[in-house]
Protein backbone atom coordinates (compact mmCIF):
# COMPACT_ATOMS: atom_id res chain seq x y z
CA UNK A 1 0.00 0.00 0.00
CA UNK A 2 0.90 3.65 -0.50
CA UNK A 3 0.48 6.51 1.50
CA UNK A 4 1.60 10.35 1.29
CA UNK A 5 1.84 12.21 4.09
CA UNK A 6 1.73 16.08 4.19
CA UNK A 7 4.33 16.44 6.41
CA UNK A 8 6.01 19.31 8.91
CA UNK A 9 9.15 17.29 10.54
CA UNK A 10 8.44 20.33 13.74
CA UNK A 11 5.42 18.83 14.35
CA UNK A 12 5.41 16.29 16.75
CA UNK A 13 1.87 15.17 15.31
CA UNK A 14 3.11 14.90 12.17
CA UNK A 15 6.30 12.84 13.37
CA UNK A 16 4.00 10.48 15.49
CA UNK A 17 1.71 9.98 12.40
CA UNK A 18 4.99 9.27 10.45
CA UNK A 19 6.08 6.82 12.75
CA UNK A 20 3.10 5.02 12.58
CA UNK A 21 3.34 5.01 8.92
CA UNK A 22 6.73 3.58 8.56
CA UNK A 23 5.91 1.13 11.49
CA UNK A 24 3.09 -0.47 9.56
CA UNK A 25 4.01 -3.67 7.39
CA UNK A 26 3.83 -3.34 3.39
CA UNK A 27 3.52 0.58 3.51
CA UNK A 28 5.53 2.57 1.04
CA UNK A 29 5.25 5.91 3.05
CA UNK A 30 6.10 9.37 0.35
CA UNK A 31 6.65 12.54 2.53
CA UNK A 32 5.55 15.38 1.03
CA UNK A 33 6.99 18.54 3.37
CA UNK A 34 4.08 20.87 2.03
CA UNK A 35 5.81 23.93 3.85
CA UNK A 36 8.69 23.20 0.80
CA UNK A 37 6.07 22.05 -1.33
CA UNK A 38 2.90 22.84 -1.18
CA UNK A 39 -0.28 21.17 -2.68
CA UNK A 40 -1.91 23.22 -5.13
CA UNK A 41 -5.80 24.52 -4.87
CA UNK A 42 -7.27 21.53 -6.20
CA UNK A 43 -5.53 18.61 -4.48
CA UNK A 44 -6.09 20.54 -1.41
CA UNK A 45 -9.88 20.53 -2.09
CA UNK A 46 -9.92 16.89 -2.98
CA UNK A 47 -8.09 15.92 -0.06
CA UNK A 48 -10.52 17.42 2.45
CA UNK A 49 -13.21 15.97 0.11
CA UNK A 50 -12.13 12.68 0.43
CA UNK A 51 -11.74 13.23 4.07
CA UNK A 52 -15.04 14.17 4.67
CA UNK A 53 -13.34 17.49 6.26
CA UNK A 54 -14.29 20.88 4.67
CA UNK A 55 -11.60 23.37 4.33
CA UNK A 56 -11.82 25.19 7.78
CA UNK A 57 -11.87 21.92 9.71
CA UNK A 58 -8.65 21.83 8.32
CA UNK A 59 -7.45 25.28 9.12
CA UNK A 60 -4.54 26.36 11.63
CA UNK A 61 -7.05 28.69 13.09
CA UNK A 62 -4.43 30.03 15.71
CA UNK A 63 -1.60 31.29 12.92
CA UNK A 64 -1.23 34.80 13.35
CA UNK A 65 -2.12 34.78 9.74
CA UNK A 66 -5.35 32.90 10.01
CA UNK A 67 -6.15 35.79 12.11
CA UNK A 68 -3.95 38.53 10.65
CA UNK A 69 -6.81 37.69 7.29
CA UNK A 70 -9.65 36.82 9.68
CA UNK A 71 -10.22 33.28 8.50
CA UNK A 72 -12.61 32.66 11.40
CA UNK A 73 -15.46 34.10 9.38
CA UNK A 74 -14.13 32.98 5.96
CA UNK A 75 -15.94 30.92 3.17
CA UNK A 76 -14.18 27.88 2.40
CA UNK A 77 -13.27 29.25 -1.15
CA UNK A 78 -11.23 31.82 0.86
CA UNK A 79 -9.72 29.56 3.34
CA UNK A 80 -8.41 27.62 0.43
CA UNK A 81 -6.78 30.37 -1.29
CA UNK A 82 -5.17 31.26 2.11
CA UNK A 83 -4.09 27.80 2.18
CA UNK A 84 -2.27 27.64 -0.70
CA UNK A 85 -0.89 31.28 -0.73
CA UNK A 86 0.20 30.58 3.37
CA UNK A 87 0.61 26.45 3.44
CA UNK A 88 1.45 26.84 7.50
CA UNK A 89 -2.41 27.52 7.42
CA UNK A 90 -2.65 23.55 6.49
CA UNK A 91 -3.36 21.78 9.61
CA UNK A 92 -1.21 18.51 10.17
CA UNK A 93 -0.43 15.93 9.33
CA UNK A 94 -2.71 15.00 6.57
CA UNK A 95 -2.70 11.48 5.05
CA UNK A 96 -3.82 9.37 2.47
CA UNK A 97 -3.91 6.15 1.20
CA UNK A 98 -6.16 4.00 -1.11
CA UNK A 99 -8.54 3.77 1.67
CA UNK A 100 -9.28 7.84 2.52
CA UNK A 101 -7.69 10.45 4.36
CA UNK A 102 -7.42 11.57 7.17
CA UNK A 103 -6.23 14.38 9.56
CA UNK A 104 -3.57 12.69 11.63
CA UNK A 105 -5.17 14.48 15.07
CA UNK A 106 -4.58 12.34 17.18
CA UNK A 107 -1.82 10.84 15.15
CA UNK A 108 -3.15 7.12 15.67
CA UNK A 109 -6.54 7.91 13.16
CA UNK A 110 -4.33 7.46 10.49
CA UNK A 111 -4.29 3.75 11.22
CA UNK A 112 -8.26 3.58 10.07
CA UNK A 113 -6.37 4.04 6.69
CA UNK A 114 -4.02 1.66 6.82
Amino acid sequence: MKATILHNPRCSKSREALKILDEAPDVQVNIVEYLKHPPTRDQLAALYERAGMTPRDGLRKNEAVAKDLNLRSADDDAVLDAMVEHPILIERPLVETEKGVRLGRPPETVREIL
